[in-house]
């Protein structure tokens, strides 16, 4: 059991960290601010590869494992995590067409996709069907030549500025066997996006609501077989719970950082903020939950790049842990800056706001819970915990 980064880790991690520091730090505020979406930022992640980090070679993806993704996307979301969260989705997406697509079709869209030329959209979640993602009601019938859809997706990331959706919709019966996965081009005639949702956070991607009505796909762009998709979907999400917890992670470590050094500048009753025992223990504990909530992602990362049979319970389990402790650090950060922290003259509060939503997307951290004790409680896999 190593816990220390080989030699190609410690190179990606030093190149995320660089362009993260270069090209992303210095203009996070604006595209918050501003509600700027920067593809152009996106496309040069693409050249570094950033945009297909586990997507296959083949496809101009880079082939890695979670575990290395997880570096990369700490070092990014540090400098922001709003649009680090859209780059993971978007990984989550391409992996989907390049695992799952035909291989025309992924030959196709592959190599667009992974270079950041083409950018993706998850479609899932519908007005009537968040946890319960398995009664999602979106309809997809035989039409001649293909699939014909009809029905409506809600809070998609980055809707209405991507190219290619990923989208799961029900080709058969009730529940998740009744479910079939497909990859629309976002241009096809039928779909219409709703309005860019005003958010408390996530200010530099879009999120809107995506409406189909008579949209015909060609028959090759069913991804995996007929009723497969909830599986793929499910298969998807162990991955983004891994992202999403990661990018809690690399904003914490920001709040974390930016708390450190405030406290070495502010003095009050004539000393320096660092020399309060109070503050001390503070930040210890935060340094504490920052590392184990880093530790429980990577090994969840391990357990899936491993194809471990307790890889979906142990995502559960870091997404959890990580989005919850990364968002508690990021409000002790701003409660150490006292009014300060309030104000957007410091990056405290969007921290703050962008990682709150982490404990909801990706499956609820009440859903997450809902996981690991199913496991912990059947007999017949509890002992996968221990």
């Amino acid at each position: 059991m190593d816990f220390e980064l080989s030699e190609d880790q410690r190179s990606f991690q030093r190149t995320a960290r660089e362009f993260a520091e270069a090209v992303m730090a210095p203009e996070a505020a604006r595209w918050d601010a501003e509600g700027i979406f920067p593809r152009d930022v996106l496309a040069q992640a693409g050249e570094l590869g950033f945009c297909g980090l586990y997507s296959p070679e083949a496809y101009g993806g880079l082939g890695l494992g979670r575990l290395d993704a997880t570096i990369v996307f700490e070092e990014l979301a540090a400098a922001c995590a709003s649009t680090t969260a859209y780059l993971t989705i978007h990984n989550m997406a391409t992996w989907m067409v390049t695992r799952w697509a035909r291989a025309e079709v992924a030959a196709r869209w592959g190599p667009r996709l992974t270079s950041g030329a083409a950018l993706a959209s998850y479609c899932l979640t519908e007005p009537s069907a968040g946890s319960d993602a398995a009664s999602l009601s979106t309809k997809a019938t035989r039409a001649e030549g293909g699939w014909r859809l009809d029905g409506a997706k809600a809070f998609i990331s980055g809707a209405g500025a991507t190219d290619a959706l990923v989208v799961m919709a029900r080709s058969g019966g009730e529940g998740a066997k009744g479910i079939s996965a497909f990859l629309v081009p976002a241009d096809t005639k039928g779909i219409t996006f709703g309005r860019n949702e005003d958010k408390l956070g996530w200010h530099s991607q879009p999120t809107r609501a995506v409406t189909f009505e008579n949209v015909v796909v060609p028959a090759d762009h069913l991804l995996g077989e007929e009723c497969e998709g909830f599986r793929i979907a499910m298969k998807g999400l162990d991955g983004g719970r891994i992202n999403v917890a990661t990018c809690s992670i690399g904003a914490a470590r920001a709040a974390l950082e930016s708390a450190r050094r405030y406290m070495h500048e502010r003095t009050q009753f004539k000393q320096k903020l660092a020399s309060f025992q109070a503050l001390q223990f503070k930040v210890a504990d935060m340094a504490t939950e920052l590392v184990v909530a880093r530790q429980m992602v990577r090994l969840a990362a391990v357990k899936l790049d491993g194809g471990a049979p307790n890889a979906t319970v142990y995502c559960a389990m870091a997404k959890q842990r990580a989005t919850d402790a990364g968002f508690a650090i990021c409000n002790e950060a701003l409660q150490i800056h006292g009014g300060y922290g309030y104000m957007r003259e410091y990056p405290l509060e969007r921290y703050l706001r962008d990682a709150r939503v982490h404990q909801i997307l990706e499956g609820t951290n009440e859903i997450m819970r809902v996981i690991v004790s199913r496991r912990v409680l059947d007999e017949s896999t509890s002992e996968e915990i221990r």
